[in-house]
């Protein structure tokens, strides 16, 4: 397949716009103006792409959500928190063609009326602020943001965001609430951001990766888009691979490839000549996958009916040396540590798992230890929580719990009992019976 969104990849000077122009950018946005917003909707409706992000909405219907006939702003917000371990895909598109984006969030913004959009980024993505930030200055003297954008009188304001670093803001309600100077604690839905959103009023939160597939669909046409990968996980996805293969990096690859094939054909197969054990599909909130599985195809529908998901597309590839009740365990300490607290299930459950996965690892677990990590577990996720952090950590959890249920048991068959510690005697102070109150 070609090079979709990282064609830009290796060329000189490619963040810049004279190159971007080179290669047909803002075609799709010059496009989109001669349309009216809803065909521009339905052009990506019709496209089947869905979101990147991790959810798989489609997009289209996200957009059709806010309402036409809202009297006040809208705003459009491009998500590019990216805080899910093992996802570093945005980062790319962004550090090699950041006019990708930009021109997605101008055609978004026409397709659901809204002058002002957001870029909300990590704290720490230093780097890849400042070049958003260059390539929104040279989209605004290019004409393709501001007032009357190529005279065709669209007006439109781009800024950036930066959060204060935080899991819980790549959700999109907690997202809101922090662009709003508030703590990034998530909302309660309904009501939905498509009505109410950012300063109350309607807006739609899409992914990088998402917006940067909006131009090529505008210039391209929806059937061209459609024809990449199956039906309903249609177009280009990048999936970012780390772990235990020989060539980790980000790949650009259709929509329905099997993993086996990223893995041993992309990646060049498990380092050192080691067996694949495990992987995760897509970010440590996934459901973990054996080696038995590694012919699932890489896309929404096919991860759905294996019992995980492909969220962000970043594959974790964990090779026969590694203990599961340690990656279980480094599973849960992240997520105890992100979890913004607000629900009970999740910010007990979360450290709750965290301590005694910990006390495994030390060598002191116990007999009943498993089926309680997973008695937690389904206390706090099926929708339990606000927002889905509770999944988050209770999906990857009991998942590695019974897949490998045999290593928890040997751990705790090779188990001593915890140190008991002795407190010490203290004399008492208070006043002796019978002598005052």
């Amino acid at each position: 397949m070609e090079a979709v969104l990282l064609r830009a990849r290796g060329l000189p000077e490619s963040r810049t716009i004279a190159t971007y122009l080179a290669a047909g950018g803002y075609e799709g946005l010059k496009k989109a103006l001669t349309m009216t917003p809803d065909a521009v909707t339905k052009e990506v409706l019709d496209s089947e792409l869905r979101g990147r992000g991790g959810a798989g909405f489609p997009t289209g219907r996200k957009w059709g959500f806010v309402p036409k006939d809202h009297p006040g702003p809208r705003y459009l917000i491009c998500n590019a928190d990216e805080s899910e371990p093992g996802t570093f895909k945005d980062r790319e598109i962004i550090e090699h063609d950041p006019h990708q984006v930009v021109e997605g969030i101008a055609i978004a913004s026409y397709a659901i009326r809204a002058n002002t959009a957001y870029i909300y980024i990590r704290g720490e993505f230093v780097r890849w602020a400042r070049i958003l930030e260059e390539a929104i200055e040279e989209a605004r003297k290019g004409g393709f943001l501001g007032k009357n954008i190529l005279g065709g009188g669209f007006d439109l304001d781009v800024w950036v965001h930066r959060g204060a670093g935080a899991y819980i803001c790549g959700e999109e309600t907690a997202l809101l609430e922090s662009l709003e100077g508030k703590r990034g604690f998530p909302r309660l839905k309904p009501p939905f951001p498509a009505v109410v959103g950012a300063f109350g009023k309607p807006t739609a939160v899409n992914n990088v990766e998402t917006l940067a597939c909006v131009p090529h669909i505008m210039a391209r046409g929806a059937p061209w888009f459609a024809s990449i990968g199956r039906p309903r996980n249609t177009g280009p996805k990048l999936f970012c691979v780390s772990g235990h293969v020989n060539r980790p990096g980000v790949y650009e690859l259709p929509l329905g490839v099997t993993f086996r094939e990223i893995i041993e054909e992309h990646c060049q197969g498990v380092r050192g000549g080691r067996k694949l054990k495990a992987y995760f599909p897509g970010g440590t909130s996934a459901p973990i996958m054996t080696a038995a599985e590694v012919d699932v195809q890489a896309d929404f529908d096919a991860c759905a009916q294996a019992g995980t998901m492909l969220g962000s597309g970043g594959i974790i590839v964990l090779d026969e040396t590694v203990d599961m009740v340690e990656v279980c365990a480094t599973v849960a300490h992240f997520y105890a540590h992100e979890s913004c607290g607000q629900c009970t299930p999740c910010r007990e459950g979360a450290d709750w798992c965290m301590d005694i996965l910990d006390r495994m690892v030390e060598g002191h677990g116990r007999p009943a230890d498993p089926e309680t990590l997973l008695r937690i577990c389904r206390f706090s996720s099926n929708g339990i929580t606000i927002c889905p952090l509770g999944d988050a950590y209770a999906l990857p959890i009991s998942s590695i719990v019974n897949k490998f249920r045999e290593e928890f048991d040997r751990r705790i068959g090779t188990a001593s009992p915890l140190p008991q510690k002795k407190l010490p005697v203290l004399p008492w102070t208070g006043p002796r019976p019978g002598f005052g109150v």
